[in-house]
């Protein structure tokens, strides 16, 4: 079919045909401006005024196959794009992933329908504006977040980093998308970290390598048990080398401050990537970490590779860096509170001096103690009075 004859002709072999004549004509028609290079724009009304005739009398088949050749076409006006939208059919991922002149109107009103599915495909778009990406992520589904996760021409900052680690947290499939970027920052991956690879895992501990971190609760009670540095990797081997994984969660949770379910996850870790997390953060050099992390890991296989890996870590990681990713995942703080700390200073992490003994009153006030420090000291002198017996 070469051009367009006039509507009226159109319209009088519609009345006279059947539906037989109108199913022809309306897949003819399409497949006719679908080939235009660039219809004019009379002819461009006349097609639109026969495809809303001709669309409502043809057969559903006939309207999906006309719907699929006009989705070709890269002259599409708001009228026509409503039309393929709505009949297209199965194809309609294709055409919302594929077809680059659908213009942001359309985007924009299929987004504020709600359908789900629809705007999961629309958010794997590349070169998506402010505005539509603004509009898709207060839709809360995790088709949605998995879609935006994969689309490398998304880059996450504000409210939406913010976004996409909270759906990392709760979805594995977003976690590793994510962590499959490039671009994207992997410490904002720490929520979802026990469900990544050791590969995974190790590149989320290297994104903390040289960071300003933040000052948290936690950091003060470190620095008063860091002083049991020895007595904690003495007990950890020895636990370990013997297999008694219950037995290393139980201590985990007296130490630490985590719950029992995270310090089980640490404690039968077999990569060792959450248990440097913690040796780390007790100020476990090499030497000693090493030591603990070699009882630890996996033996079926050659783990030279990712020790060597871990001994440039417990180098180039500061121990506050870990105690930071340990109050993450207690909930103490937010991820963002990574970004609101980029201008300020580096924070130290020193072991404490012991309590003076002229003024012990006007020291342990000016500390003021939370009872998580007290539980922490108390499992400290235990260490200390058991020897990890």
């Amino acid at each position: 079919m070469i051009g367009f004859q006039p509507y009226e002709t159109f319209q009088l072999l519609i009345e006279t045909g059947g539906v037989d004549r109108a199913n022809t004509l309306l897949i003819a028609a399409c497949d006719a401006y679908s080939r235009r290079p660039k219809p004019l724009p009379n002819e461009r009304m006349q097609f639109e005024a026969l495809a809303l005739r001709l669309f409502p009398t043809a057969t559903p088949s006939a309207r999906q196959r006309a719907a699929s050749k006009l989705a070709r076409s890269p002259h599409l006006s708001s009228v026509l794009e409503k039309l393929v939208v709505d009949h297209i059919g199965d194809e309609l991922g294709f055409f919302l992933e594929t077809n680059e002149s659908i213009s942001e109107e359309m985007l924009s009103s299929i987004v504020e329908e709600g359908n789900v599915e629809k705007v999961a495909l629309i958010a794997k778009r590349s070169g998506l504006s402010k505005k539509l990406v603004s509009q898709i992520f207060p839709v809360n589904s995790r088709k949605v977040y998995r879609s935006l996760a994969e689309n490398r021409s998304i880059h996450f900052s504000g409210p939406y980093l913010r976004a996409i680690s909270k759906a990392a947290g709760m979805d594995q499939q977003v976690a590793h998308s994510l962590a499959a970027r490039e671009d994207f920052d992997k410490a904002y991956l720490l929520a979802a970290f026990f469900d990544l690879s050791e590969t995974e895992r190790l590149e989320v501990l290297k994104s903390f390598q040289g960071r300003k971190i933040p000052r948290t609760n936690m950091h003060r009670t470190y620095e008063h048990i860091s002083v049991a540095t020895a007595e904690f990797t003495q007990a950890m081997m020895k636990l370990l080398s013997k297999n008694r994984r219950p037995e290393v969660t139980r201590l985990l949770v007296q130490i630490t401050g985590l719950d029992e379910v995270r310090c089980g996850e640490i404690a039968h870790d077999a990569s060792g990537a959450a248990l440097f997390v913690v040796l780390r953060a007790f100020g476990c050099n090499e030497y000693d970490g090493l030591k603990v992390l070699i009882h630890a890991t996996a033996h079926d296989q050659n783990n030279s590779g990712a020790l060597a890996q871990y001994t440039r870590l417990f180098k180039q990681i500061e121990p506050e860096a870990m105690v930071f990713a340990m109050s993450v995942w207690r909930g103490d703080v937010e991820m963002t509170a990574l970004a609101r700390e980029a201008n300020s200073a580096p924070i130290s992490h020193k072991p404490l001096a012991p309590y003076s003994k002229r003024t012990p009153e006007l020291d342990r006030a000016a500390d003021k103690a939370s009872d998580s420090v007290e539980r922490a000291m108390e499992a400290v002198q235990k260490l200390r009075g058991n020897k990890a017996s």
